[in-house]
């Protein structure tokens, strides 16, 4: 896979359209509820700003009262205000960054939350399309963005705003002339700041984009590293990180170009500032207007008062890696599911008569093809039907659907004539069962893995699940017995152990309807054996959908539907199409068992 496929990294449709001020405002929501704590940390800002200020003040009175006459004893007393002054500023920061760091927290917490929230609320279509890295650079990368702007920068900039302020007061206030001149070259260092910021912004968010493609490669390729080492393919996987990292080092090595370039100009503005001071000084010194502490003083104030321009500079990649992040948060909030909820939900208690499709047909994709076309048929409550065919030919498209994991573009799915679009998603949902022949385990013990925090499955219907399915024979083997870890992906168990897993989970939910998805293709014989006995006992009286490659597993089902290219082109028992001898299934059939033939007895 090529680079440029990441070329389109939105997420969402809202990515380009979204403004800087509409990212910001979904913002202030969550900042309501701090507001308490965030005017204390304003307040504390803004008395150790002042302090901060004060102390040139208290240096001119030094050099003009106390040393310039030999007042040793007042000099102490100066001195020790000073420090007195320092410290307390200082405490008040301190206390100030913690409290907002605690506040920054909380809101990226609940970011984070209100984030997750939505992406899980997104239907299958979205996570189609989306890679799991850049939706984690979303979750974790972007909001680690906008807690540096809120709980480092944002102070910053306005205790920096504040100080400015300040200090241009204190000069006009102690020699208006000189300060009317140094202004001058504050409008000057700002138009540079507002030109470096316009210039590099485009690269910063280009940046943001290609540490999500980095994000995602690495992503994929240690999900599939056995895939890479076994077949030598750690050359391809360099490249391809390689080639990344390559366009992420052109547009960042830009910006900071940019940067450097600006940090000198300013540092040239600086030392201008101070020459200017002592140009002017000599004439005014003379006459008697200006003092050598009122110059210490200008020259300390003109230091600090470019500290918050380098502040500022610094910050810029930081605030417009937040920006960008902003943007691309609250576009993935503006994310609309395809799935449209129903704007009064007809309430579904249980399968009482059955599940009904009509004419349903279905295509992944805009180019015509379907994955399924004119599907019609019913399963009556209580029986079980199997869907067999080759690969790729709609089995689990049926199962998507079923679901509403996608909607069809035409015909409808009705479960006791209720067509499901009427029928809110969890609603629906919560009367499936599923088993996959992928099967997922997720982190925690064997408990939490069978309940899926289920409050109503207890610890006896645990239990019992497990010993239908002869999971517990296992499971009680283990030293913690169902306490036992599951590790990354369920690694510290063999894959029949999973799927005997996946069983117990979908029996101890007690669904009306159970669906297998391959579920006996990735066990042994044996364990097969098992499992298929144990299956006899769930699905007597039980609606069920069966997709199998394996004929064997399916041979007492009520009804058999065989999918070709997306259309039903047999349906019936076993028996009925063994018996066609021209047949599809019967094909199938045969090309599985050549020395069998087709008795069911011989078949066991």
């Amino acid at each position: 896979m090529k680079t440029e496929f990441y070329d389109t990294e939105n997420i969402s449709s809202y990515d380009k359209d979204i403004s800087s001020g509409q990212a910001f405002g979904r913002l202030l929501p969550l900042l309501k509820k701090h507001i308490r704590g965030l005017l204390l940390c304003l307040f504390l800002l803004a008395s150790a700003t002042t302090m901060t200020i004060s102390w040139p003040i208290l240096i001119r009175k030094a050099i003009d009262d106390h040393i310039s006459q030999g007042d040793f004893k007042g000099l102490i007393y100066t001195v020790a205000a000073i420090a007195a002054i320092q410290v307390t500023a200082l405490l008040l920061q301190y206390i100030q960054r913690i409290r907002l760091e605690i506040i920054g927290q909380n809101v990226m917490v609940e970011l984070k939350s209100k984030l997750f929230d939505h992406i899980l609320s997104l239907d299958i279509t979205f996570f189609d399309k989306n890679p799991v890295g850049r939706l984690l650079a979303r979750i974790e990368s972007d909001t680690e963005s906008l807690r540096l702007l809120f709980t480092n920068t944002a102070v910053l900039v306005i205790g920096d705003i504040l100080l400015i302020t300040g200090i241009y007061a204190v000069m006009f206030y102690y020699h208006w002339r000189l300060a009317l001149i140094l202004i001058c070259f504050l409008p000057l260092t700002v138009i540079l700041t507002i030109i470096v910021s316009r210039v590099t912004s485009s690269r910063f968010l280009a940046v943001r984009k290609k540490m999500a493609e980095i994000t995602a490669t690495i992503t994929e390729f240690l999900h599939g590293m056995s895939i890479v080492q076994i077949f030598h393919r750690g050359a391809y996987a360099r490249a391809r990180l390689n080639e990344v990292n390559r366009l992420k080092f052109k547009d960042q090595s830009y910006g900071e170009i940019a940067f450097v370039v600006f940090f000198n100009t300013v540092f040239f503005f600086q030392y201008l500032t101070i020459a200017t001071t002592l140009f002017f000084s000599v004439i005014w010194v003379k006459s008697g207007i200006l003092t050598v502490g009122t110059i210490s003083m200008f020259i300390i104030l003109i230091w600090r008062s470019f500290d918050p321009i380098f502040r500022v500079s610094e910050q810029l990649s930081t605030i417009q890696k937040a920006v960008a992040g902003a943007k691309r948060i609250f576009a993935l909030l503006m994310e609309k599911s395809s799935l449209p909820q129903p704007a009064q939900p007809v309430v579904w208690q249980k399968l009482e008569k059955g599940i009904k499709f009509e004419n349903v047909s279905f295509s992944y994709t805009n180019d015509g093809t379907f994955a399924l076309r004119n599907a019609g048929f019913e399963i009556p409550v209580g029986k079980r039907v199997a869907l067999v065919g080759a690969t790729g030919g709609g089995k689990t498209t049926v199962i998507s659907l079923l679901l509403r994991l996608y909607d069809p573009q035409e015909g409808r799915i009705t479960v006791d004539g209720i067509d499901i679009r009427n029928i809110a998603t969890e609603n629906l949902r919560r009367r499936f069962a599923l088993v996959l022949q992928d099967i997922i385990l997720f982190p925690g013990n064997i408990r939490d893995n069978i309940a899926l925090e289920a409050r109503d499955i207890t610890e006896e219907k645990i239990i019992r699940a497990a010993q239908t399915v002869e999971a517990d024979r296992f499971i009680r083997k283990l030293s913690e017995n169902y306490q036992t870890e599951v590790s990354e992906k369920g690694s510290n168990f063999s894959r029949g152990e999973r799927q005997l897993l996946s069983f117990a989970r979908a029996l101890a939910h007690d669904p009306d309807i159970l669906l297998l998805d391959e579920a006996t293709s990735s066990v042994d014989p044996e364990t097969e054996r098992i499992i298929q006995n144990s299956l006899q006992k769930l699905l007597a009286g039980r609606t069920s959908i069966i997709v199998a490659h394996r004929l064997s597993t399916i041979l007492d089902v009520d009804q058999i539907l065989v999918i070709r290219k997306g259309e039903i082109i047999e349906r019936g028992t076993h028996t009925e199409l063994i018996l066609k001898p021209d047949g599809y299934y019967s094909k199938l059939f045969h090309l599985q068992f050549k020395n069998r033939n087709g008795v069911l007895n011989n078949v066991r």
